[in-house]
């Protein structure tokens, strides 16, 4: 695990203790009240902002602001949508020239099609901001080499991608997400490819220890529902890490006690 779990099982994150371990997005809702109202029923307490995508730099319009909190939630800009290190390091700076902060994700997409890190880039980025005073989580392969290189630079967390951005697809490579949380001293945030509840409590039970998704939710057919079901999915996945699953087996065992019966 990234964090020692603590009485009231918090979750700590760049000095700041939250109690949902759920972070939502943005994106792809049919309005910003729609956007507040999932948020609400997630029980999310860090929504992340895609800034070349939606306002939160421009107070002269319709802005996201208006309808999430900054003093309710912390917000996390995001650089979707820069495939360099040079946009994703602009991108950064320009949010915090706004005043939302220096706790960014940090996207730096190597393949249009698969939407895949660019692990390079990604390096490369990190290593500016963190030298800069940014807290950088970064969006990055479930590769546990690039998990403890980007960990080295001194990021605040490592999200690797559970399955491509906006598949649905879940937790593909369990195995290699488990490494990477045996390893990180730092939290360890599945990114990406969640798709419905049951993902996210598969992957808070592989002891993750946050979750971050937008898709999943913004996509659904009633996403207003579908947070309430993932609040719940990564609630009652944190629980069965937490309480210890009982190990596989590939015979039974009686559930009923076989010793002291009444002959």
């Amino acid at each position: 695990m990234g964090e020692s779990v603590q009485p009231s099982d918090g979750f700590v994150l760049a000095g700041k203790t939250y109690t949902s371990r759920l972070i939502v997005g943005t994106g792809k809702y049919r309005d910003f009240r729609e956007t507040k109202e999932a948020i609400e029923r997630s029980g999310a307490e860090i929504v992340t902002v895609a800034v070349r995508r939606v306002n939160i730099t421009d107070p002269n319009t319709e802005n996201l602001l208006d309808y999430v909190d900054p003093k309710r939630y912390t917000i996390l800009p995001n650089t979707a949508g820069c495939y360099t290190a040079d946009e994703a390091v602009r991108t950064c700076r320009l949010a915090r020239e706004a005043g939302i902060g220096t706790l960014v994700k940090l996207e730096v997409i190597g393949d249009e099609k698969t939407l895949y890190p660019d692990v390079p880039g990604t390096l490369e980025a990190a290593a500016t901001l963190v030298a800069e005073g940014f807290q950088v989580l970064p969006y990055i392969t479930d590769d546990p080499v690039a998990c403890k290189r980007l960990e080295d630079i001194g990021c605040a967390a490592v999200m690797p991608l559970a399955a491509p951005i906006g598949s649905g697809l879940g937790v593909r490579n369990p195995y290699s997400i488990k490494l990477i949380i045996d390893q990180s001293t730092v939290p360890v945030i599945v990114d990406a490819g969640v798709g419905t509840a049951s993902d996210a409590a598969e992957a808070m039970e592989l002891g993750c220890d946050a979750l971050l998704l937008n898709t999943a939710i913004a996509g659904a057919d009633d996403p207003l529902m579908m947070a309430d079901a993932m609040r719940l999915g990564v609630e009652a996945g944190r629980k069965a890490f937490r309480a210890g699953r009982i190990p596989r087996k590939l015979y039974a065992t009686a559930s009923s006690p076989l010793t002291g019966l009444i002959g």
